[in-house]
């Protein structure tokens, strides 16, 4: 049995791709929603949205490099990472990956993003973090149960008392 998560694409390339396709798809068929909004303030309010994504994905990265486990999904999953970052939330680098598009959206008046975000973080749920959590479920039991009965999935997920599938 392969020792990491069945993963069907390597994470990073999901936000690599929207991006990518949003650039297109606005200069393709520009939306124009954003491009009214004065430039100061989209540039200041998406720089701080990024930046606080780059914070908590670098945070979410040093935590896992500090517990001595690898971040490529690819590889195994050497120990479980459940402090700093990991206390509030399971995915600091998905999350933080979201808040940096986000901000690149906002910042360079690229509607697109929006809508392609969304498709790509359903690809992400199914596709990577369920993967994932199936993974180190089988691989640390009852320890990564405990902490997904502690710590949400995402931000800004609710915690469930009682929940017949762990978030």
């Amino acid at each position: 049995m392969k020792d990491h998560p069945n993963v069907v694409i390597f994470p990073p390339l999901i936000p690599l791709a929207i991006l990518l396709a949003a650039c297109a798809l606005q200069w393709l068929a520009p939306l124009g929603l954003l491009a009214n909004l004065g430039q100061g303030l989209r540039a200041g309010t998406g720089l701080a949205i990024a930046i606080a994504g780059i914070a908590i994905a670098a945070s979410g990265r040093r935590a896992l490099v500090r517990r001595g486990t690898n971040v490529n999904p690819f590889q195994p999953s050497t120990a479980l990472a459940t402090e700093g970052i990991y206390r509030y939330t399971r995915n600091p680098m998905y999350d933080g990956g979201t808040l940096i598009l986000t901000g690149i959206g906002v910042v360079f008046a690229l509607d697109w993003i929006f809508p392609l975000l969304v498709l790509g973080l359903v690809t992400l749920h199914f596709g990577v973090v369920r993967r994932e959590e199936e993974y180190l479920a089988r691989k640390f039991g009852d320890e990564y149960r405990r902490f997904q009965a502690r710590v949400p999935r995402y931000f800004g997920s609710v915690k469930r008392a009682v929940s017949a599938e762990p978030q």
